[in-house]
Formats: C-alpha cells, structure tokens, sequence
C-alpha cells in the first residue's frame, strides 16, 4: 500500500514538473531564467539602448538644423539683395554729394532770388539730407543684417557635421555591441510593404521626444508602462496584431522594468518554446515589419525577431541569441521604445 502510494505521489510531482516547464508567466517567456528572460546581458542592452536613443537624438537635431539652415539660405538671399539696392542707392547720395558739396550748397540758397525761393531751397535740401541719412542707415542695417544671416548659417553647417559625427558614432556603437555576441551582420530583415501606418505618437515642439516614465497602467500585466508604449501597444492592436502580449515585467535590466518595452507572443495561446512555424512566424514577420515602418512614428528604440534585431542606426542584423526560443527571439517579437 505504500509502495502504491509512493508510485502515485511520484507521478504526480513529474507531472508537476513538465507542467511547469510549459506554463509562462506574464513577462517571463518560457525557456528563461528568471533574472534574464530574453538571454543577452545588461552591458549588452544598455549599450543597445544608449546608441540607438543617441541615434534617434542626434537624427532629430540633423533634421532640425537642416530646417533652420534652409531658412538661413533664404534669409540670406534676401539680405543680399537688399544689400545691392542699397548700394545703388548710397552711390547715388555719394555722388549728389560730391557734386554740390556744402559749399554749392550754401551758394543755392544764397543765390535765391526771394524768400520763397530761398525757404523752397532750404526744405529741400532738409530732406535731402533727412533722406540720405536714412539710406546710409538702412545700407548699414542691410550689412547687418546679411552678416548675422552669413554667421548663423556656418553655425548650422558645424551643428549638422557635429551631429554627423555623432550619427556615425552611435553607429559604431551598435555595431561593436552586437559584434561582441557574435550578431551585427548584415541581414534581410523583415519588411512588408502592405504594413498600415500609425498614429504618430506626440512629440515637442522642436521634433524631440518628451520625457516618460512608467506612469498608466499596463492592459497586459499588472504592472505599469509609459504613455508612448501605450500608444504603440493600442497601435499595433488596432492594425490586427491582438495575440498575446506581455509588457512590463521585474527584471535586472533593459526596458520592461522601465514600462518601455513589450514582448508579443507569435502563437495565439501565450509564449511557447518551441520556434514559431507557419502561420505564427507569419504572424511574426507582419508585426515585426509593422513596428519598423512606423518606427519613427511610435518611437521605436529597437525590435528583436527570430535572431535578427532592428536598431535605428544599422537597420536589420544579425542577432545571435544562446539559448531556447526565448533567448532567440523565435517565439516572440521584442519591442523597446524610447
């Protein structure tokens, strides 16, 4: 009878254990350790985030800068004009004067034949006085002007080499932390032309993106998540990705605990450990593809599926995962925002 009974227990733990080898909780993918669900390492996703926000960044100041200097071109043009009016102008005052000078001047009003003529001669030579004065005055302004025009637009041309410089550094970077997992190659990508467009997220005035923090309730967990992911969750729901989702979740790094990240499942039940096939890896791919097009409309830091990874400053590459499904990003997609 004990023996019967220790058989039955025994089987009931065994099951116990393969149950829970398939179950998922919210956040924590199936296959992963608990303090480092998707695999990689801190330095891995700090570095991925630090290059690709300072990507997004020094994009947004090219972009700004291109603006201004467009403007500056215009402004510039104008003042040149402006300038060579002026110029014809101040010939003509210079060269009435160098043909009356004070002397002539003081001879037609001395040579007036009546008072009439002599007061007539007197305000008209006040306003020609009044109006040469007022078009060396606006000469001057014009020069000004064109010169704050010139300097402000050389500023702009080392602000864009500057952020250049900066694009072509986060670049690097990126490059070097994927190469470091043995990722970084050059890869296909995932990308769908029949991808719907987002909503765009808001922004600042200048372009930028406001600062958030986890502070609106996650509809996927218990936890919380920041205004932009919402935004970009409810997105993705309303174009017809509506599979299971897990959001904010307690880990050791990168952006979950930061209510900036989501991990959507490719099978409709939840995060399986196996490799998504079929209908699911379509799934996959569409989603995937939908984040990338629309990147800049949502925010998107990167988007990590079935071993590639898209970063803002190199595109699609290779991204080598060790581990299940899970550290591969084979059965779900990874979505990080800004």
């Amino acid at each position: 009878m004990a023996a019967t009974l220790l058989r039955r227990l025994t089987a009931a733990v065994a099951l116990l254990v393969a149950a829970s080898a398939l179950a998922v909780a919210p956040g924590t993918p199936a296959g992963a350790e608990p303090d480092d669900p998707e695999g990689g390492s801190k330095t891995l996703r700090a570095a991925l985030e630090s290059a690709a926000r300072g990507h997004i960044e020094a994009k947004n100041r090219l972009e700004n800068s291109r603006k201004r200097q467009k403007k500056l071109r215009t402004a510039l043009v104008a003042a040149q004009l402006d300038v060579k009016q002026m110029q014809v102008r101040v010939a003509e005052v210079a060269n009435r004067s160098y043909r009356l000078g004070r002397y002539n001047a003081m001879s037609m009003l001395l040579n007036a034949s009546t008072p009439d003529v002599f007061l007539d001669r007197a305000q008209n030579l006040d306003m020609m006085a009044q109006l040469d004065g007022r078009t060396l005055v606006r000469y001057r302004q014009a020069l000004d002007t064109q010169t704050r025009a010139k300097t402000a637009l050389d500023r702009e041309v080392k602000e864009q080499q500057k952020q250049v410089t900066v694009l072509a550094k986060k670049k690097r970077e990126a490059e070097l932390a994927l190469a470091s997992v043995g990722g970084g190659q050059v890869a296909g990508g995932y990308v769908n032309a029949n991808s719907p467009l987002a909503k765009r997220a808001p922004r600042n005035s200048d372009g930028s993106w406001p600062k958030e923090s986890c502070t609106v309730n996650d509809p996927t967990t218990s936890g919380c998540i920041t205004p932009r992911l919402l935004h970009a969750y409810q997105q993705a729901r309303a174009a017809g990705f509506k599979r299971y989702t897990s959001c904010f979740s307690q880990r050791s790094s990168g952006e979950h605990p930061k209510g900036r990240a989501c991990d959507h499942s490719a099978a409709p039940g939840g995060f399986e450990n196996v490799n998504a096939s079929g209908g699911d890896r379509t799934y996959g791919n569409n989603l995937a593809a939908y984040y990338v097009k629309n990147a800049d409309r949502l925010g998107v830091l990167y988007v990590i599926w079935y071993r590639q990874i898209w970063h803002p400053s190199n595109g699609w590459t290779s991204y080598s995962g060790s581990g299940g499904p899970n550290a591969t990003h084979t059965n779900h997609v990874h979505l990080s925002v800004i």
